[in-house]
């Protein structure tokens, strides 16, 4: 049921969804050398005179120490939270996708998968790397919160950037030296020339110099630890970063294979399609079920569903009027029960008395009869049917449980 309270003033206005949030936290990040490389990747990448191509190769020049060149690292995750949320993380293509994808599609397939993993693998959908957080986290805070007692991601990148930064190491002066005169330099560009691509080059190349020198000054302790943060929380952003693009590029494709999997199971209905079905899978999963299907259809009985077998149990046998026999020495009614048991063999029985009936009853179960009296064969064959009545239900509702768990 939607909640109408609110509901007026949310449809007179648009949410004005932004990842402001996420660089927000990434503005708590520029210190020192870090916000130099950010303010150069930002440069890069707004530069409308370099080629994609001399951005690309500049990066990739720059980027020899990746866990020192932080800027690009946020850089990428900041752009890469805007194409959610403008829909163009999703590419476009003539046959898949057309039509550029929204933020609000984008929200919409990934409600519908936290459905359907449930429902087809009968785990929750991160157990598939599927949850809200593997295709929106960046989004959603992921990189400021923590379900365990682990720092997140940002508070440990931040405390080893300051405790760095507070070293005052001259190799991180000499590197934001290198930053501020490449940046400078894209900043004044006016054209392309030889000229021009010579003296990029030279700058890129100081920069991938400082970078190393920098990392050597790192090397040992304490500051060998927080270097080794640096690569660690570069290496979460990018796993991050690199799960959200695959889910969500491929999300489309996953929803189809998914709702497939429904459709073909609700075929199973029809008794000639399932029979067609089980003539035409290659597959032998696919033909065991769908020849199973009656058997374990017949075998569901929501009477047996619950946690507490022995409960369950108990209920199934009062609602059946069981036991219906409770006094041994009650012969006639006793072998009553003995002939309505599938286990014997009543060939005979209508020409016998109750007491021979017992017996007779007794041995076809292997219940010792010798030197027993009438009573004990009674009070012994009673409590053997009676516990196979138990043993019937108990049968069955593990029949329920099999075919209702998910395999």
């Amino acid at each position: 049921m939607t909640v109408n309270k609110g509901l007026l003033s949310l449809v007179e206005n648009t949410p004005n969804f932004s990842n402001q949030a996420l660089e927000n936290a990434v503005n708590t990040l520029k210190i020192g050398w870090v916000i130099k490389s950010f303010q150069l990747d930002t440069a890069i990448s707004d530069n409308n005179v370099l080629s994609l191509s001399q951005k690309n190769d500049l990066k990739d020049l720059i980027n020899n120490i990746a866990h020192i060149n932080l800027g690009r690292v946020l850089g990428d995750l900041v752009r890469h939270s805007a194409t959610i949320l403008d829909g163009s993380v999703i590419p476009l293509d003539d046959i898949e996708n057309p039509v550029a994808s929204t933020f609000l599609e984008i929200l919409q397939n990934v409600q519908t998968i936290q459905t359907l993993v449930p429902e087809l693998y009968g785990v929750p959908a991160s157990d598939k790397a599927r949850a809200v957080n593997d295709h929106l986290g960046t989004l959603n805070n992921i990189f400021i919160t923590t379900e365990d007692s682990t720092a997140p991601v940002f508070t440990t990148l931040r405390e080893s950037i300051q405790f760095i930064t507070d070293a005052s190491l001259g190799t991180e002066t000499v590197l934001e030296t290198a930053y501020d005169n490449l940046k400078n330099f894209i900043n004044g560009v006016t054209d392309d020339s030889t000229d021009f691509q010579q003296t990029l080059n030279t700058f890129g190349t100081f920069v991938a110099s400082a970078h190393t020198s920098f990392n050597n000054a790192l090397a040992n302790e304490p500051y060998l630890t927080h270097r080794t943060r640096l690569t660690n929380m570069r290496e979460s952003i990018n796993v991050q970063v690199s799960l959200e693009i695959s889910n969500l590029v491929n999300i489309d494709a996953y929803i189809t294979a998914l709702s497939e999997n429904v459709s073909y199971t609700s075929l199973a209905e029809d008794v000639t399609l399932r029979e067609l079905m089980t003539n035409v899978s290659q597959d032998l999963n696919w033909q065991t079920y769908f020849r199973e299907y009656e058997t374990n259809q017949n075998n569901l009985n929501p009477i047996y569903t619950g946690t507490d077998k022995d409960t369950i149990i108990n209920q199934v046998l009062a609602d059946s009027g069981l036991p219906n026999v409770l006094d041994h020495t009650n012969f006639d009614a006793v072998a009553a029960k003995a002939k309505s048991n599938s286990r014997i063999d009543t060939t005979g029985f209508d020409r016998l008395t109750s007491e021979l009936v017992i017996t007779k009853s007794c041995q076809q179960l292997n219940i010792s009869v010798t030197n027993r009296s009438i009573s004990n064969q009674s009070k012994s064959l009673l409590d053997n049917l009676n516990r196979h009545d138990r043993d019937q239900i108990s049968l069955a509702l593990d029949l329920n449980e099999s075919s209702d768990t998910l395999s």
